[in-house]
């Protein structure tokens, strides 16, 4: 396997051939035949609007449904569409009712975004929220399962957990948290924003009660293509956020639970029909397919965070197997005093990287000001080069801080 040069013709994504992106993670890049499919899906829907959303687009989105839940590994019933998982998570929050007293758990390393999700939910009922500390930099996986069960009481209802990681980029250990969950009647939301594409997957086995996902990340979709996977015995208390015409239906051929997600009122749903183009798209540009795309990627990002720590002179913060495609290092603590804020950047060392070394990457403060980490996607189009190029411009950056 060469790294050293991309695994495909960077041109079949739309980049700027300019940059070294290698943020993938954010939000994803999808290939130009994959987007020509889906205004080709844009344009049936405009030529017949009323045909398209009254007559077709129930039977289209069907068909997409299996053709996800069969590479996610769920039965398709269980699975309907959301925009990203963000919506997932609010999705599960906002349908689920707490007690005063009741314990939420999320830990330290959860997506701002879905920790904000967790607290409303747990302030409009009188919960709690119970913040799990896994450490970073970790030895084990074992070190994850153990900082979550030290935190399970007879109070716990739910936990949600990464599948993998945002910040840190780790692959976390959750199928025996389940497990351990599971024998105590406590259910789990899994955040798999990452996941899908990136691990295989089949959602059933692993036994979460909710399990949400994006489609625009690691499948390289387009962007509004989310699902979210709810166990059978659980369908029925799960709603949409928007409630429209499905909340009272008399119909009797399917479950309330698809007809309410299957029409959230007029959307654009040209996303979610291109799956089922996109998994074969994607398994037909490498020998090996889906499988070959996933490993290629994961020894990539190895590869490129040994290239970046040479250059830093630091340890591997987590072990290799909790490594997907994504990985983050270790940075020099920030100079500034107080936590750096713009519109443009996520940190101060980001502007030269864009501006000067024409590198998009995300330095991260994580877990709290001083400390950060950066942040490495892996994806085909990428090779080695572009991480040793990044190696030497935080070292170079590092070097101008300590006055070197």
């Amino acid at each position: 396997m060469n790294l050293n040069q991309p695994a495909v013709d960077p041109s079949l994504f739309p980049l700027d051939p300019n940059v070294n992106f290698l943020n993938h993670g954010s939000f994803g890049s999808c290939p130009l035949a994959i987007l020509e499919h889906q205004q080709e899906i844009r344009n049936r829907i405009e030529r017949q609007p009323v045909h398209f959303y009254q007559r077709e687009l129930e039977p289209l989105l069907d068909e997409a449904r299996a053709s996800l839940a069969a590479f996610v590994g769920c039965p398709s019933e269980d699975l309907v569409y959301v925009t990203n998982a963000t919506e997932g998570i609010n999705t599960v929050l906002r349908s689920l009712e707490f007690n005063s007293g009741d314990e939420l758990l999320v830990s330290n390393h959860e997506y701002n975004a879905c920790r904000n999700a967790i607290h409303f939910a747990a302030e409009r009922n009188g919960a709690t929220v119970k913040t799990i500390e896994i450490p970073f930099p970790i030895e084990s996986e074992q070190e994850v399962v153990d900082a979550v069960m030290s935190e399970v009481t007879s109070n716990t209802r739910l936990l949600l957990i990464d599948h993998v990681t945002s910040q840190t980029g780790m692959i976390l250990p959750i199928r025996p948290i389940i497990d351990q969950l599971a024998e105590r009647s406590i259910d789990t939301l899994v955040d798999g924003a990452h996941a899908p594409g990136m691990v295989p997957l089949n959602i059933e086995s692993l036994g979460a009660t909710y399990y949400t996902g994006n489609c625009h990340k690691w499948i390289c979709a387009p962007k509004t293509a989310g699902f979210l996977y709810t166990r059978s015995d659980k369908r029925d208390s799960i709603r949409p956020l928007t409630i429209s015409h499905g909340a009272n239906s008399p119909r009797t051929d399917r479950t309330r639970f698809l007809i309410e997600f299957g029409w959230k009122g007029t959307r654009d749903p040209s996303a979610a029909l291109a799956l089922p183009y996109c998994i074969e798209y994607m398994d037909r540009l490498l020998s090996g397919g889906w499988t070959a795309i996933m490993e290629r990627n994961r020894k990539l990002a190895l590869a490129g965070r040994a290239a970046i720590q040479r250059e830093l002179g630091i340890e591997p913060p987590c072990p290799d197997e909790m490594i997907g495609s994504l990985a983050s290092i270790p940075l020099l603590e920030s100079k500034l005093e107080e936590p750096y804020h713009s519109l443009r950047y996520l940190d101060y060392w980001q502007k030269p990287l864009v501006e000067k070394h024409h590198i998009e990457v995300p330095v991260i403060t994580w877990p709290s000001h001083p400390k950060r980490v950066v942040r490495i996607s892996a994806q085909i189009y990428n090779s080695l080069p572009q991480y040793q190029a990044l190696g030497e411009a935080l070292k170079k950056l590092k070097e101008s801080e300590n006055g070197e």
